[in-house]
């Protein structure tokens, strides 16, 4: 890529990092053709198109695959090792990887406050994440790149291909796309919101993208890339590779959510904090569909560890270790399978490819550091209204109480003169004071 970021903001050091089995395929160039496919297309739920995708790996030996995503808030397991697994797959068959860091479309969609600040100290804490559950930082072929710099350095390709796209679609077609930022045509956006997916639109251009490696819920705008493509009679269009969306551990969760902390594991809950969330997890005995438990064993599990062990008495029928997801899935339809073997050993599996995580941002200093802030600026956007403007909070701070102040508080010179309690503020300070629900 052209960009001229500096090395040590796209390498990241990979020391200590324990990467278990999800970079176990053999390498891209010992493959063949329909071997790379299968692993790049595995990936995705959904793949346009299919006949391009094996054109592209016939014939560029390094596809370049985009994957970005807004800094905001603590990392749920989804967006943390299912994103490792997909990554690693994409280097293992000769790609490519480049992490957009959007901090300025977090800043547009008013997350974090709109703080760009408290935006920086997520994005980092992401990648320490990924660098601690094993994503192949060390291969030289992940880059993280933020947006910010990157949109500064060549302003000039930038903002003319954006305006490009902007006057060739109308405001509904726009609009559609406000699922990206998790938002749905019947809010009411700012101009900020109109903006964003023209500029993510643009992004797949900007980074000379091949494929894009996103979620579902990205598709939208993803095939107003192929469509711009279409406008421009530009031939070669951009490949989508949608993953599979991960639903919240309750029932009628249709997704994870960030501001619900029962929905989802977090990449540094404790081993106890997990344990009690899959034991409270929906999980009807012998109905698979709909089954976050076992969505979890189908898309983490099975992918890490290549099987799954239950343990159960013997009067229960013993210890059975599962090879695929199939084999599990149809025991399971039968009843031979209980949900309350099930959630034990999904907990044990979960908290063993978390444990690394936790040891980092336990004994890495910077890493725990940048905990304790993601933690503390978390509980005010998850405790004040949404699209809260963090510089109108201050001025009705004496409203609210210290959960919602102390936060908000976080850089300010003077916190005690806030009437925040200096017992409560050393709580704040120290990452114990915080709320992750509203």
């Amino acid at each position: 890529m052209a960009s001229e970021v500096a090395e040590e903001q796209q390498q990241v050091p990979t020391e200590n990092v324990q990467s278990l089995s999800i970079n176990d395929a053999p390498p891209g160039p010992g493959m063949t053709l329909e071997e790379k496919f299968q692993i790049v297309r595995s990936i995705g739920e959904e793949c346009i198109q299919e006949d391009e995708l094996m054109n592209l790996l016939k014939n560029k030996p390094e596809p370049i695959c985009y994957d970005g995503f807004e800094p905001s808030g603590r990392m749920h397991i989804a967006q943390g090792v299912m994103k490792a697994i997909n990554v690693n797959r994409l280097i293992s068959a000769g790609c490519r990887v480049r992490m957009w860091i959007g901090d300025w479309f977090a800043f547009l969609n008013n997350k974090m406050g709109g703080d760009l600040k408290k935006i920086e100290i997520v994005g980092k804490y992401f990648i320490e994440i990924w660098k601690s559950v094993g994503m192949d930082i060390g291969s030289g072929k992940v880059e993280f790149l933020w947006s910010s710099q990157e949109i500064n350095s060549r302003a000039h390709e930038y903002w003319p291909l954006v305006m490009d796209i902007a006057r060739r679609n109308k405001l509904p077609r726009l609009t559609r796309c406000c699922q990206i930022m998790g938002r749905n045509e019947q809010d009411e956006l700012s101009g900020a919101q109109i903006l964003y997916p023209c500029m993510q639109c643009a992004d797949i251009f900007f980074l000379k993208a091949d494929i894009c490696q996103l979620g579902m819920d990205q598709r939208k705008v993803n095939m107003l890339a192929r469509e711009y493509c279409d406008d421009i009679k530009r031939k070669n269009k951009p490949i989508i590779l949608s993953h599979h969306m991960l639903p919240g551990l309750l029932q009628g969760q249709e997704k994870m959510s960030k501001t619900d902390s029962s929905s989802s594991i977090f990449m540094e809950d404790e081993e106890a904090e997990v344990n009690l969330k899959i034991k409270k997890a929906y999980c009807p005995p012998q109905i698979v569909e709909g089954n976050p438990c076992l969505e979890y064993l189908n898309y983490i599990i099975f992918p890490w560890f290549k099987e799954f062990t239950v343990e159960r008495k013997a009067e229960n029928g013993g210890n059975k270790t599962y090879q695929s997801y199939e084999e599990l899935k149809v025991e399971y339809e039968a009843g031979a399978l209980h949900p309350g073997d099930v959630k034990p050993a999904l907990a044990k599996a979960l908290n063993k490819i978390l444990q690394p995580v936790r040891d980092h941002f336990a004994n890495d200093p910077n890493a725990k550091e940048l905990l304790k802030r993601v933690k503390v600026c978390t509980a005010i956007f998850s405790s004040l209204p949404r699209d809260t403007d963090i510089s109108s909070s201050l001025k009705v701070a004496p409203h609210v109480d210290f959960a919602q102040l102390g936060p908000l508080l976080l850089d300010s010179p003077s916190p005690h003169s806030a009437t925040v309690p200096p017992p409560l503020w050393t709580q704040i300070e120290q990452g114990k004071a915080y709320r992750t629900t509203r």
